[in-house]
């Protein structure tokens, strides 16, 4: 950083697609979350335009006061379809929705139990909880068994909660062994399925049709802003509960709704999730194809079994070095140091996208090689 290479805020000149603008530069891009590729989509775009033609470009109040329309509530029956769940719930943000969720449903004697490796809006959902929180060992179930076992003297509600894809690693939750867990120790089950929905399950539906376990899972939480290409999070579960938070949550009741362009977007996006099934296929084929070689050249990715798959370097100088050998060359990618991660497991975070093609992630797979020899990383 010192020597003039800051890799964070890089302003992008153009629109998130495989190919990207920076400095007049284009760039791959193997550092976003669009893994369904739809932000460029021309049926999304216009489903966008067309919002904004007819609602206008914000909601200006809360969805509790003047901020709901017909269209907030056309997707929550649409996501509730998808999801096969009674009700879903919308939020202006992935970030509010964990957090605003989690904050409304433990109370003051309840005990909330997560994954250390969680994403920071379910660790700030705990800390902003009146109950008490814990963690165990990362998909450790013996963990969270040892933990739930020390604390059987809690007679009120015990939440476990985990993301389903992990966004550094790139690794699925041990949701069987978590449900079991759970049902043993009488534990509601909420997952964190951001980077799940699009991308896991036989109709996308996330880590729980993944595992043929939807009937296990008590909440769901997803985001807008990986595969549904726009911003905001859902949170889905029995019709009572969300009733609930739908009139407790903080984070939902004293922000500005979500704006239609961004929720016409997700519907036209849920529309192409559930007539392209191919674009998951291609999802994987991408991921497949680039953690074998990137395992073949003898780069470390981890526990990846999704297309979130990281090059752990372990050192931070290192990663830094690489990544800005890798932004000189023409890849777009994402450092990871402590705390995102634990010490002494820095990496470079590569996400793919179902519509990269063939000759980007040649290329990309080039690079690698060229730059782990320069530097001895292979």
């Amino acid at each position: 950083m010192q020597s003039g290479w800051y890799p964070y805020f890089k302003a992008i000149e153009s629109g998130a697609d495989t190919e990207v603008v920076i400095n007049n530069k284009k760039m791959i891009m193997i550092g976003s979350n669009n893994y369904l590729g739809l932000t460029q989509d021309e049926r999304v775009k216009r489903a966008a335009i067309q919002a904004i033609e007819k609602f206008g470009s914000g909601c200006t109040g809360s969805r509790f006061l003047n901020g709901t329309l017909a269209l907030h509530e056309e997707l929550e029956a649409r996501l509730a379809d998808f999801m096969q769940t009674e009700a879903v719930l919308i939020f202006s943000t992935g970030f509010q929705t964990n957090q605003g969720t989690i904050a409304s449903i433990i109370g003051r004697r309840d005990l909330a139990v997560g994954d250390n490796e969680n994403h920071a809006s379910i660790v700030d959902g705990t800390r902003l909880a009146f109950g008490k929180a814990l963690k165990y060992r990362h998909n450790d179930m013996k963990d969270l068994d040892k933990i739930l076992t020390l604390n059987k003297g809690n007679k009120h509600g015990i939440l476990v909660v985990s993301d389903g894809v992990f966004s550094m690693g790139g690794d699925i939750v041990d949701l069987p062994n978590l449900v079991e867990v759970a049902q043993k120790h009488g534990a509601k089950v909420m997952i964190d399925d951001a980077h799940s929905i699009g991308v896991l399950g036989a109709h996308g539906r996330g880590t729980a049709e993944h595992f043929g376990l939807q009937d296990k899972v008590d909440l769901v939480m997803g985001t807008f802003s990986k595969s549904f290409a726009s911003i905001g999070g859902f949170i889905a579960g029995k019709e009572e509960v969300v009733h609930y938070i739908k009139h407790v949550s903080r984070a939902l009741i004293f922000s500005a709704s979500p704006p239609p362009a961004a929720v016409a977007t997700v519907i036209a996006a849920l529309d192409i999730l559930q007539k392209e099934p191919e674009r998951r296929e291609r999802l994987w084929a991408h991921y497949h194809k680039m953690k074998n070689s990137f395992d073949d050249m003898g780069f470390n990715t981890g526990l990846s079994q999704t297309p979130i798959i990281p090059i752990i370097l372990g050192d931070d100088t290192k990663t830094f070095t690489f990544w800005r050998r890798l932004f000189e060359e023409g890849i777009f990618s994402n450092p990871i140091i402590s705390p995102a991660v634990p010490a002494g497991q820095s990496l470079i975070r590569t996400s793919y996208m179902a519509t990269h093609t063939d000759k980007e992630l040649d290329f990309v797979l080039d690079v690698f090689y060229k730059v782990g020899k320069e530097m001895k990383l292979i």
